[in-house]
């Protein structure tokens, strides 16, 4: 039987990690006891900083709360090759603070190491989330360069922490279409670096709000999908976005991720692929909560609550 267990993020509480779009200063402290008081037992580091970066105190913390530690997100400008060495040494940094408070904890697995493409720096992917062309995608030797970068610092994470690493596909960045997720797995080695599917990153990054694209997807990246993100996609926002020509942060801010079951994104479905995959992980919710889009814990209840209502 499939063991699917629900978990949420520090950028549901507006820890976010682009400049400009941070929420509310919620300390860590709080976001934790809330987090536990809404119904979730997991949850990611959050930026660097945000929570301790000593093992010990980052361990004593989510203890105390009988919370487990998933994962940390760690942005590189992979396609950039002058920025792998320095890549790798902040990877380095976050994998061994994880890895080591996993050693003194009773958490059932260890955390995952989230690879991505540092998102939003490039200005004429930032203007054109949520309806990338293939004109705007990566030369061949660009693509050569970052799935190069993806593989030296997952294999420098395994080999110096023991932590897996999974990449995350996000808009604004290199890999958020389809097709851009399909040629970073196709040219990564599939034992050393996997997938993780964010529902909705893929439903923006997509172009359109189908949900047969993301069942499409469920299937075609399944042996890599190692972790699951659930985020939903606002219909209206997403296609005023995509024809005004707004770019991603302006999205963000106008509420394109909003709380589940309110978007596009076909839950039902996704929990029933999960179901019949037998997922036996965590699954983490992640809501980019903004100033003006209400208070983080009612959210957060509000997240938990409809998944009850899935089952899970």
């Amino acid at each position: 039987m499939p063991n699917i267990r629900i978990a949420n993020a520090p950028c549901s509480w507006g820890s976010l990690e682009f400049e400009g779009l941070q929420g509310e200063a919620i300390a860590y402290g709080q976001m934790l006891d809330e987090l536990v008081e809404t119904g979730y037992r997991g949850t990611e580091l959050g930026d660097w900083g945000y929570m301790p970066t000593e093992p010990e105190p980052l361990h004593a913390e989510l203890a105390a709360r009988d919370v487990a530690l998933l994962g940390a997100f760690v942005p590189v400008a992979l396609a950039d090759e002058a920025a792998h060495e320095e890549g790798e040494a902040r990877s380095l940094r976050v994998a061994r603070l994880i890895a080591e408070a996993f050693e003194m904890s009773r958490w059932e697995q260890p955390p995952w190491f989230v690879l991505a493409d540092d998102n939003g720096t490039d200005a004429v992917r930032t203007g054109h989330a949520g309806r990338v062309t293939p004109e705007l995608a990566l030369s061949d030797a660009g693509w050569d360069t970052l799935a190069r970068g993806a593989e030296r610092i997952a294999r420098a994470v395994k080999q110096q922490t023991g932590l897996r690493t999974v990449f995350h596909h996000h808009c604004a960045g290199y890999v958020e279409t389809p097709d851009e997720i399909a040629r970073l797995m196709e040219t990564t080695d599939p034992q050393l670096l996997g997938l993780v599917l964010d529902t909705g990153h893929f439903t923006y990054g997509s172009g359109g709000d189908d949900p047969a694209l993301l069942a499409a997807a469920l299937d075609r990246f399944g042996r890599r999908i190692w972790y699951i993100h659930l985020k939903d996609c606002h219909r209206a926002v997403a296609a005023q976005a995509r024809r005004d020509g707004g770019d991603y942060f302006q999205a963000v801010r106008d509420g394109v991720f909003c709380e589940l079951g309110q978007g596009c994104v076909d839950f039902p479905a996704v929990v029933k692929w999960l179901e019949q995959h037998d997922y036996d992980g965590w699954a983490v919710v992640e809501q980019d909560v903004l100033p003006g889009m209400g208070t983080p814990c009612q959210s957060a209840r509000r997240n938990r609550r409809y998944l009850l209502s899935l089952g899970i």
